[in-house]
């Protein structure tokens, strides 16, 4: 029986790695970046272009879609702000009116700084509070998908933990372990709390859902919240390093976007929806190490 196609938008970065390594044993993966991905069906695509966007659903033929492409960087976004709204919102609409037309389902991936951080415990009905441009780039976004296209999933994170297999993306954990084999300190921040997700667990519950019937929004993240630094001991620790590298950062840095302090995201739509259970802190911190070939 022939697979289904599944396209992946922003597939260069350490997420769509992860993603087009588990949908390969079920899905034709085509991988679209900005710059074609290396393979048969790498495609190039901009999505701020519609005529870019349309060209790779021609190519792809997809009956499902993972878009992942954004600017993510939120200092970056506050800088650039017109980028920010190209490519984060009017390129997130591009590929859902594609997806309209072609009948594909899409899977969009957001983030929980639609939140301003300032509750303990965030669910899919609360109304977006974001205090940056990313943030606002990202709820606008889910307004706008959801609007031209009803059925689509969008799934927020809070933190997503793993190994990039290639480099030059932007996977945290590889410019970390790198750090700490060169016995260089690094700071984290004690006072910014999220319940991280490791990249091989989400890259599952997505597939999970994307073969499932299930619209709107859901949560994905760990079953309890942690602080930033104490997610980096633990990672450190796993890795064996030991934590004496690992420095606390108490005030935020000057000059830098704003950023939610609290950002739980209850996950309880999540686990009505998907087999697998959604795992502890302490679970996403053993598979981000272990489940990459460059954490062991």
């Amino acid at each position: 029986m022939n697979k289904p196609s599944l396209l992946i938008i922003g597939a260069g970065g350490f997420l769509g790695q992860h993603i087009a390594r588990e949908a390969a044993p079920c899905f034709n993966v085509f991988a679209a970046d900005l710059t074609a991905p290396p393979g048969a069906r790498g495609i190039a695509m901009d999505v701020t272009s519609a005529a870019s966007v349309n060209e790779g659903f021609v190519r792809s033929t997809p009956q499902a879609v993972v878009l992942l492409a954004a600017i993510s960087d939120i200092d970056e976004c506050e800088r650039r702000p017109e980028m920010a709204e190209a490519v984060n919102v009017r390129g997130a609409v591009h590929v859902s009116e594609a997806c309209r037309r072609s009948g594909a389902r899409l899977a969009f991936v957001s983030s929980a700084a639609v939140f301003d951080g300032t509750q303990h415990g965030y669910r899919e009905s609360d109304p977006p509070t974001p205090v940056s441009v990313y943030g606002v780039t990202k709820a606008r976004a889910e307004e706008l998908i959801l609007q031209t296209l009803p059925a689509a999933l969008i799934v927020r994170l809070a933190l997503v933990v793993g190994f990039a297999e290639r480099p030059g993306t932007n996977a945290m954990l590889n410019k970390f372990a790198a750090k700490l084999r060169a016995g260089e300190p690094v700071a984290f921040p004690d006072f910014e709390y999220r319940n991280p997700i490791d990249a091989g667990t989400l890259s599952r519950f997505l597939l999970e859902l994307l073969s499932g019937e299930v619209s709107g929004i859901l949560h994905a993240g760990a079953t309890e919240s942690i602080s930033r630094f104490d997610l980096a001991v633990g990672l450190a620790r796993e890795m064996g390093f030991g934590a004496q590298l690992v420095r606390r950062q108490t005030q935020p840095v000057p000059g830098r976007a704003p950023r939610g302090l609290d950002h739980f995201l209850l996950t309880d739509r999540l686990r009505a929806n998907c087999r697998g259970p959604v795992p502890t802190c302490g679970e996403v911190i053993e598979r981000a190490i272990h489940e990459s070939t460059q954490g062991n």
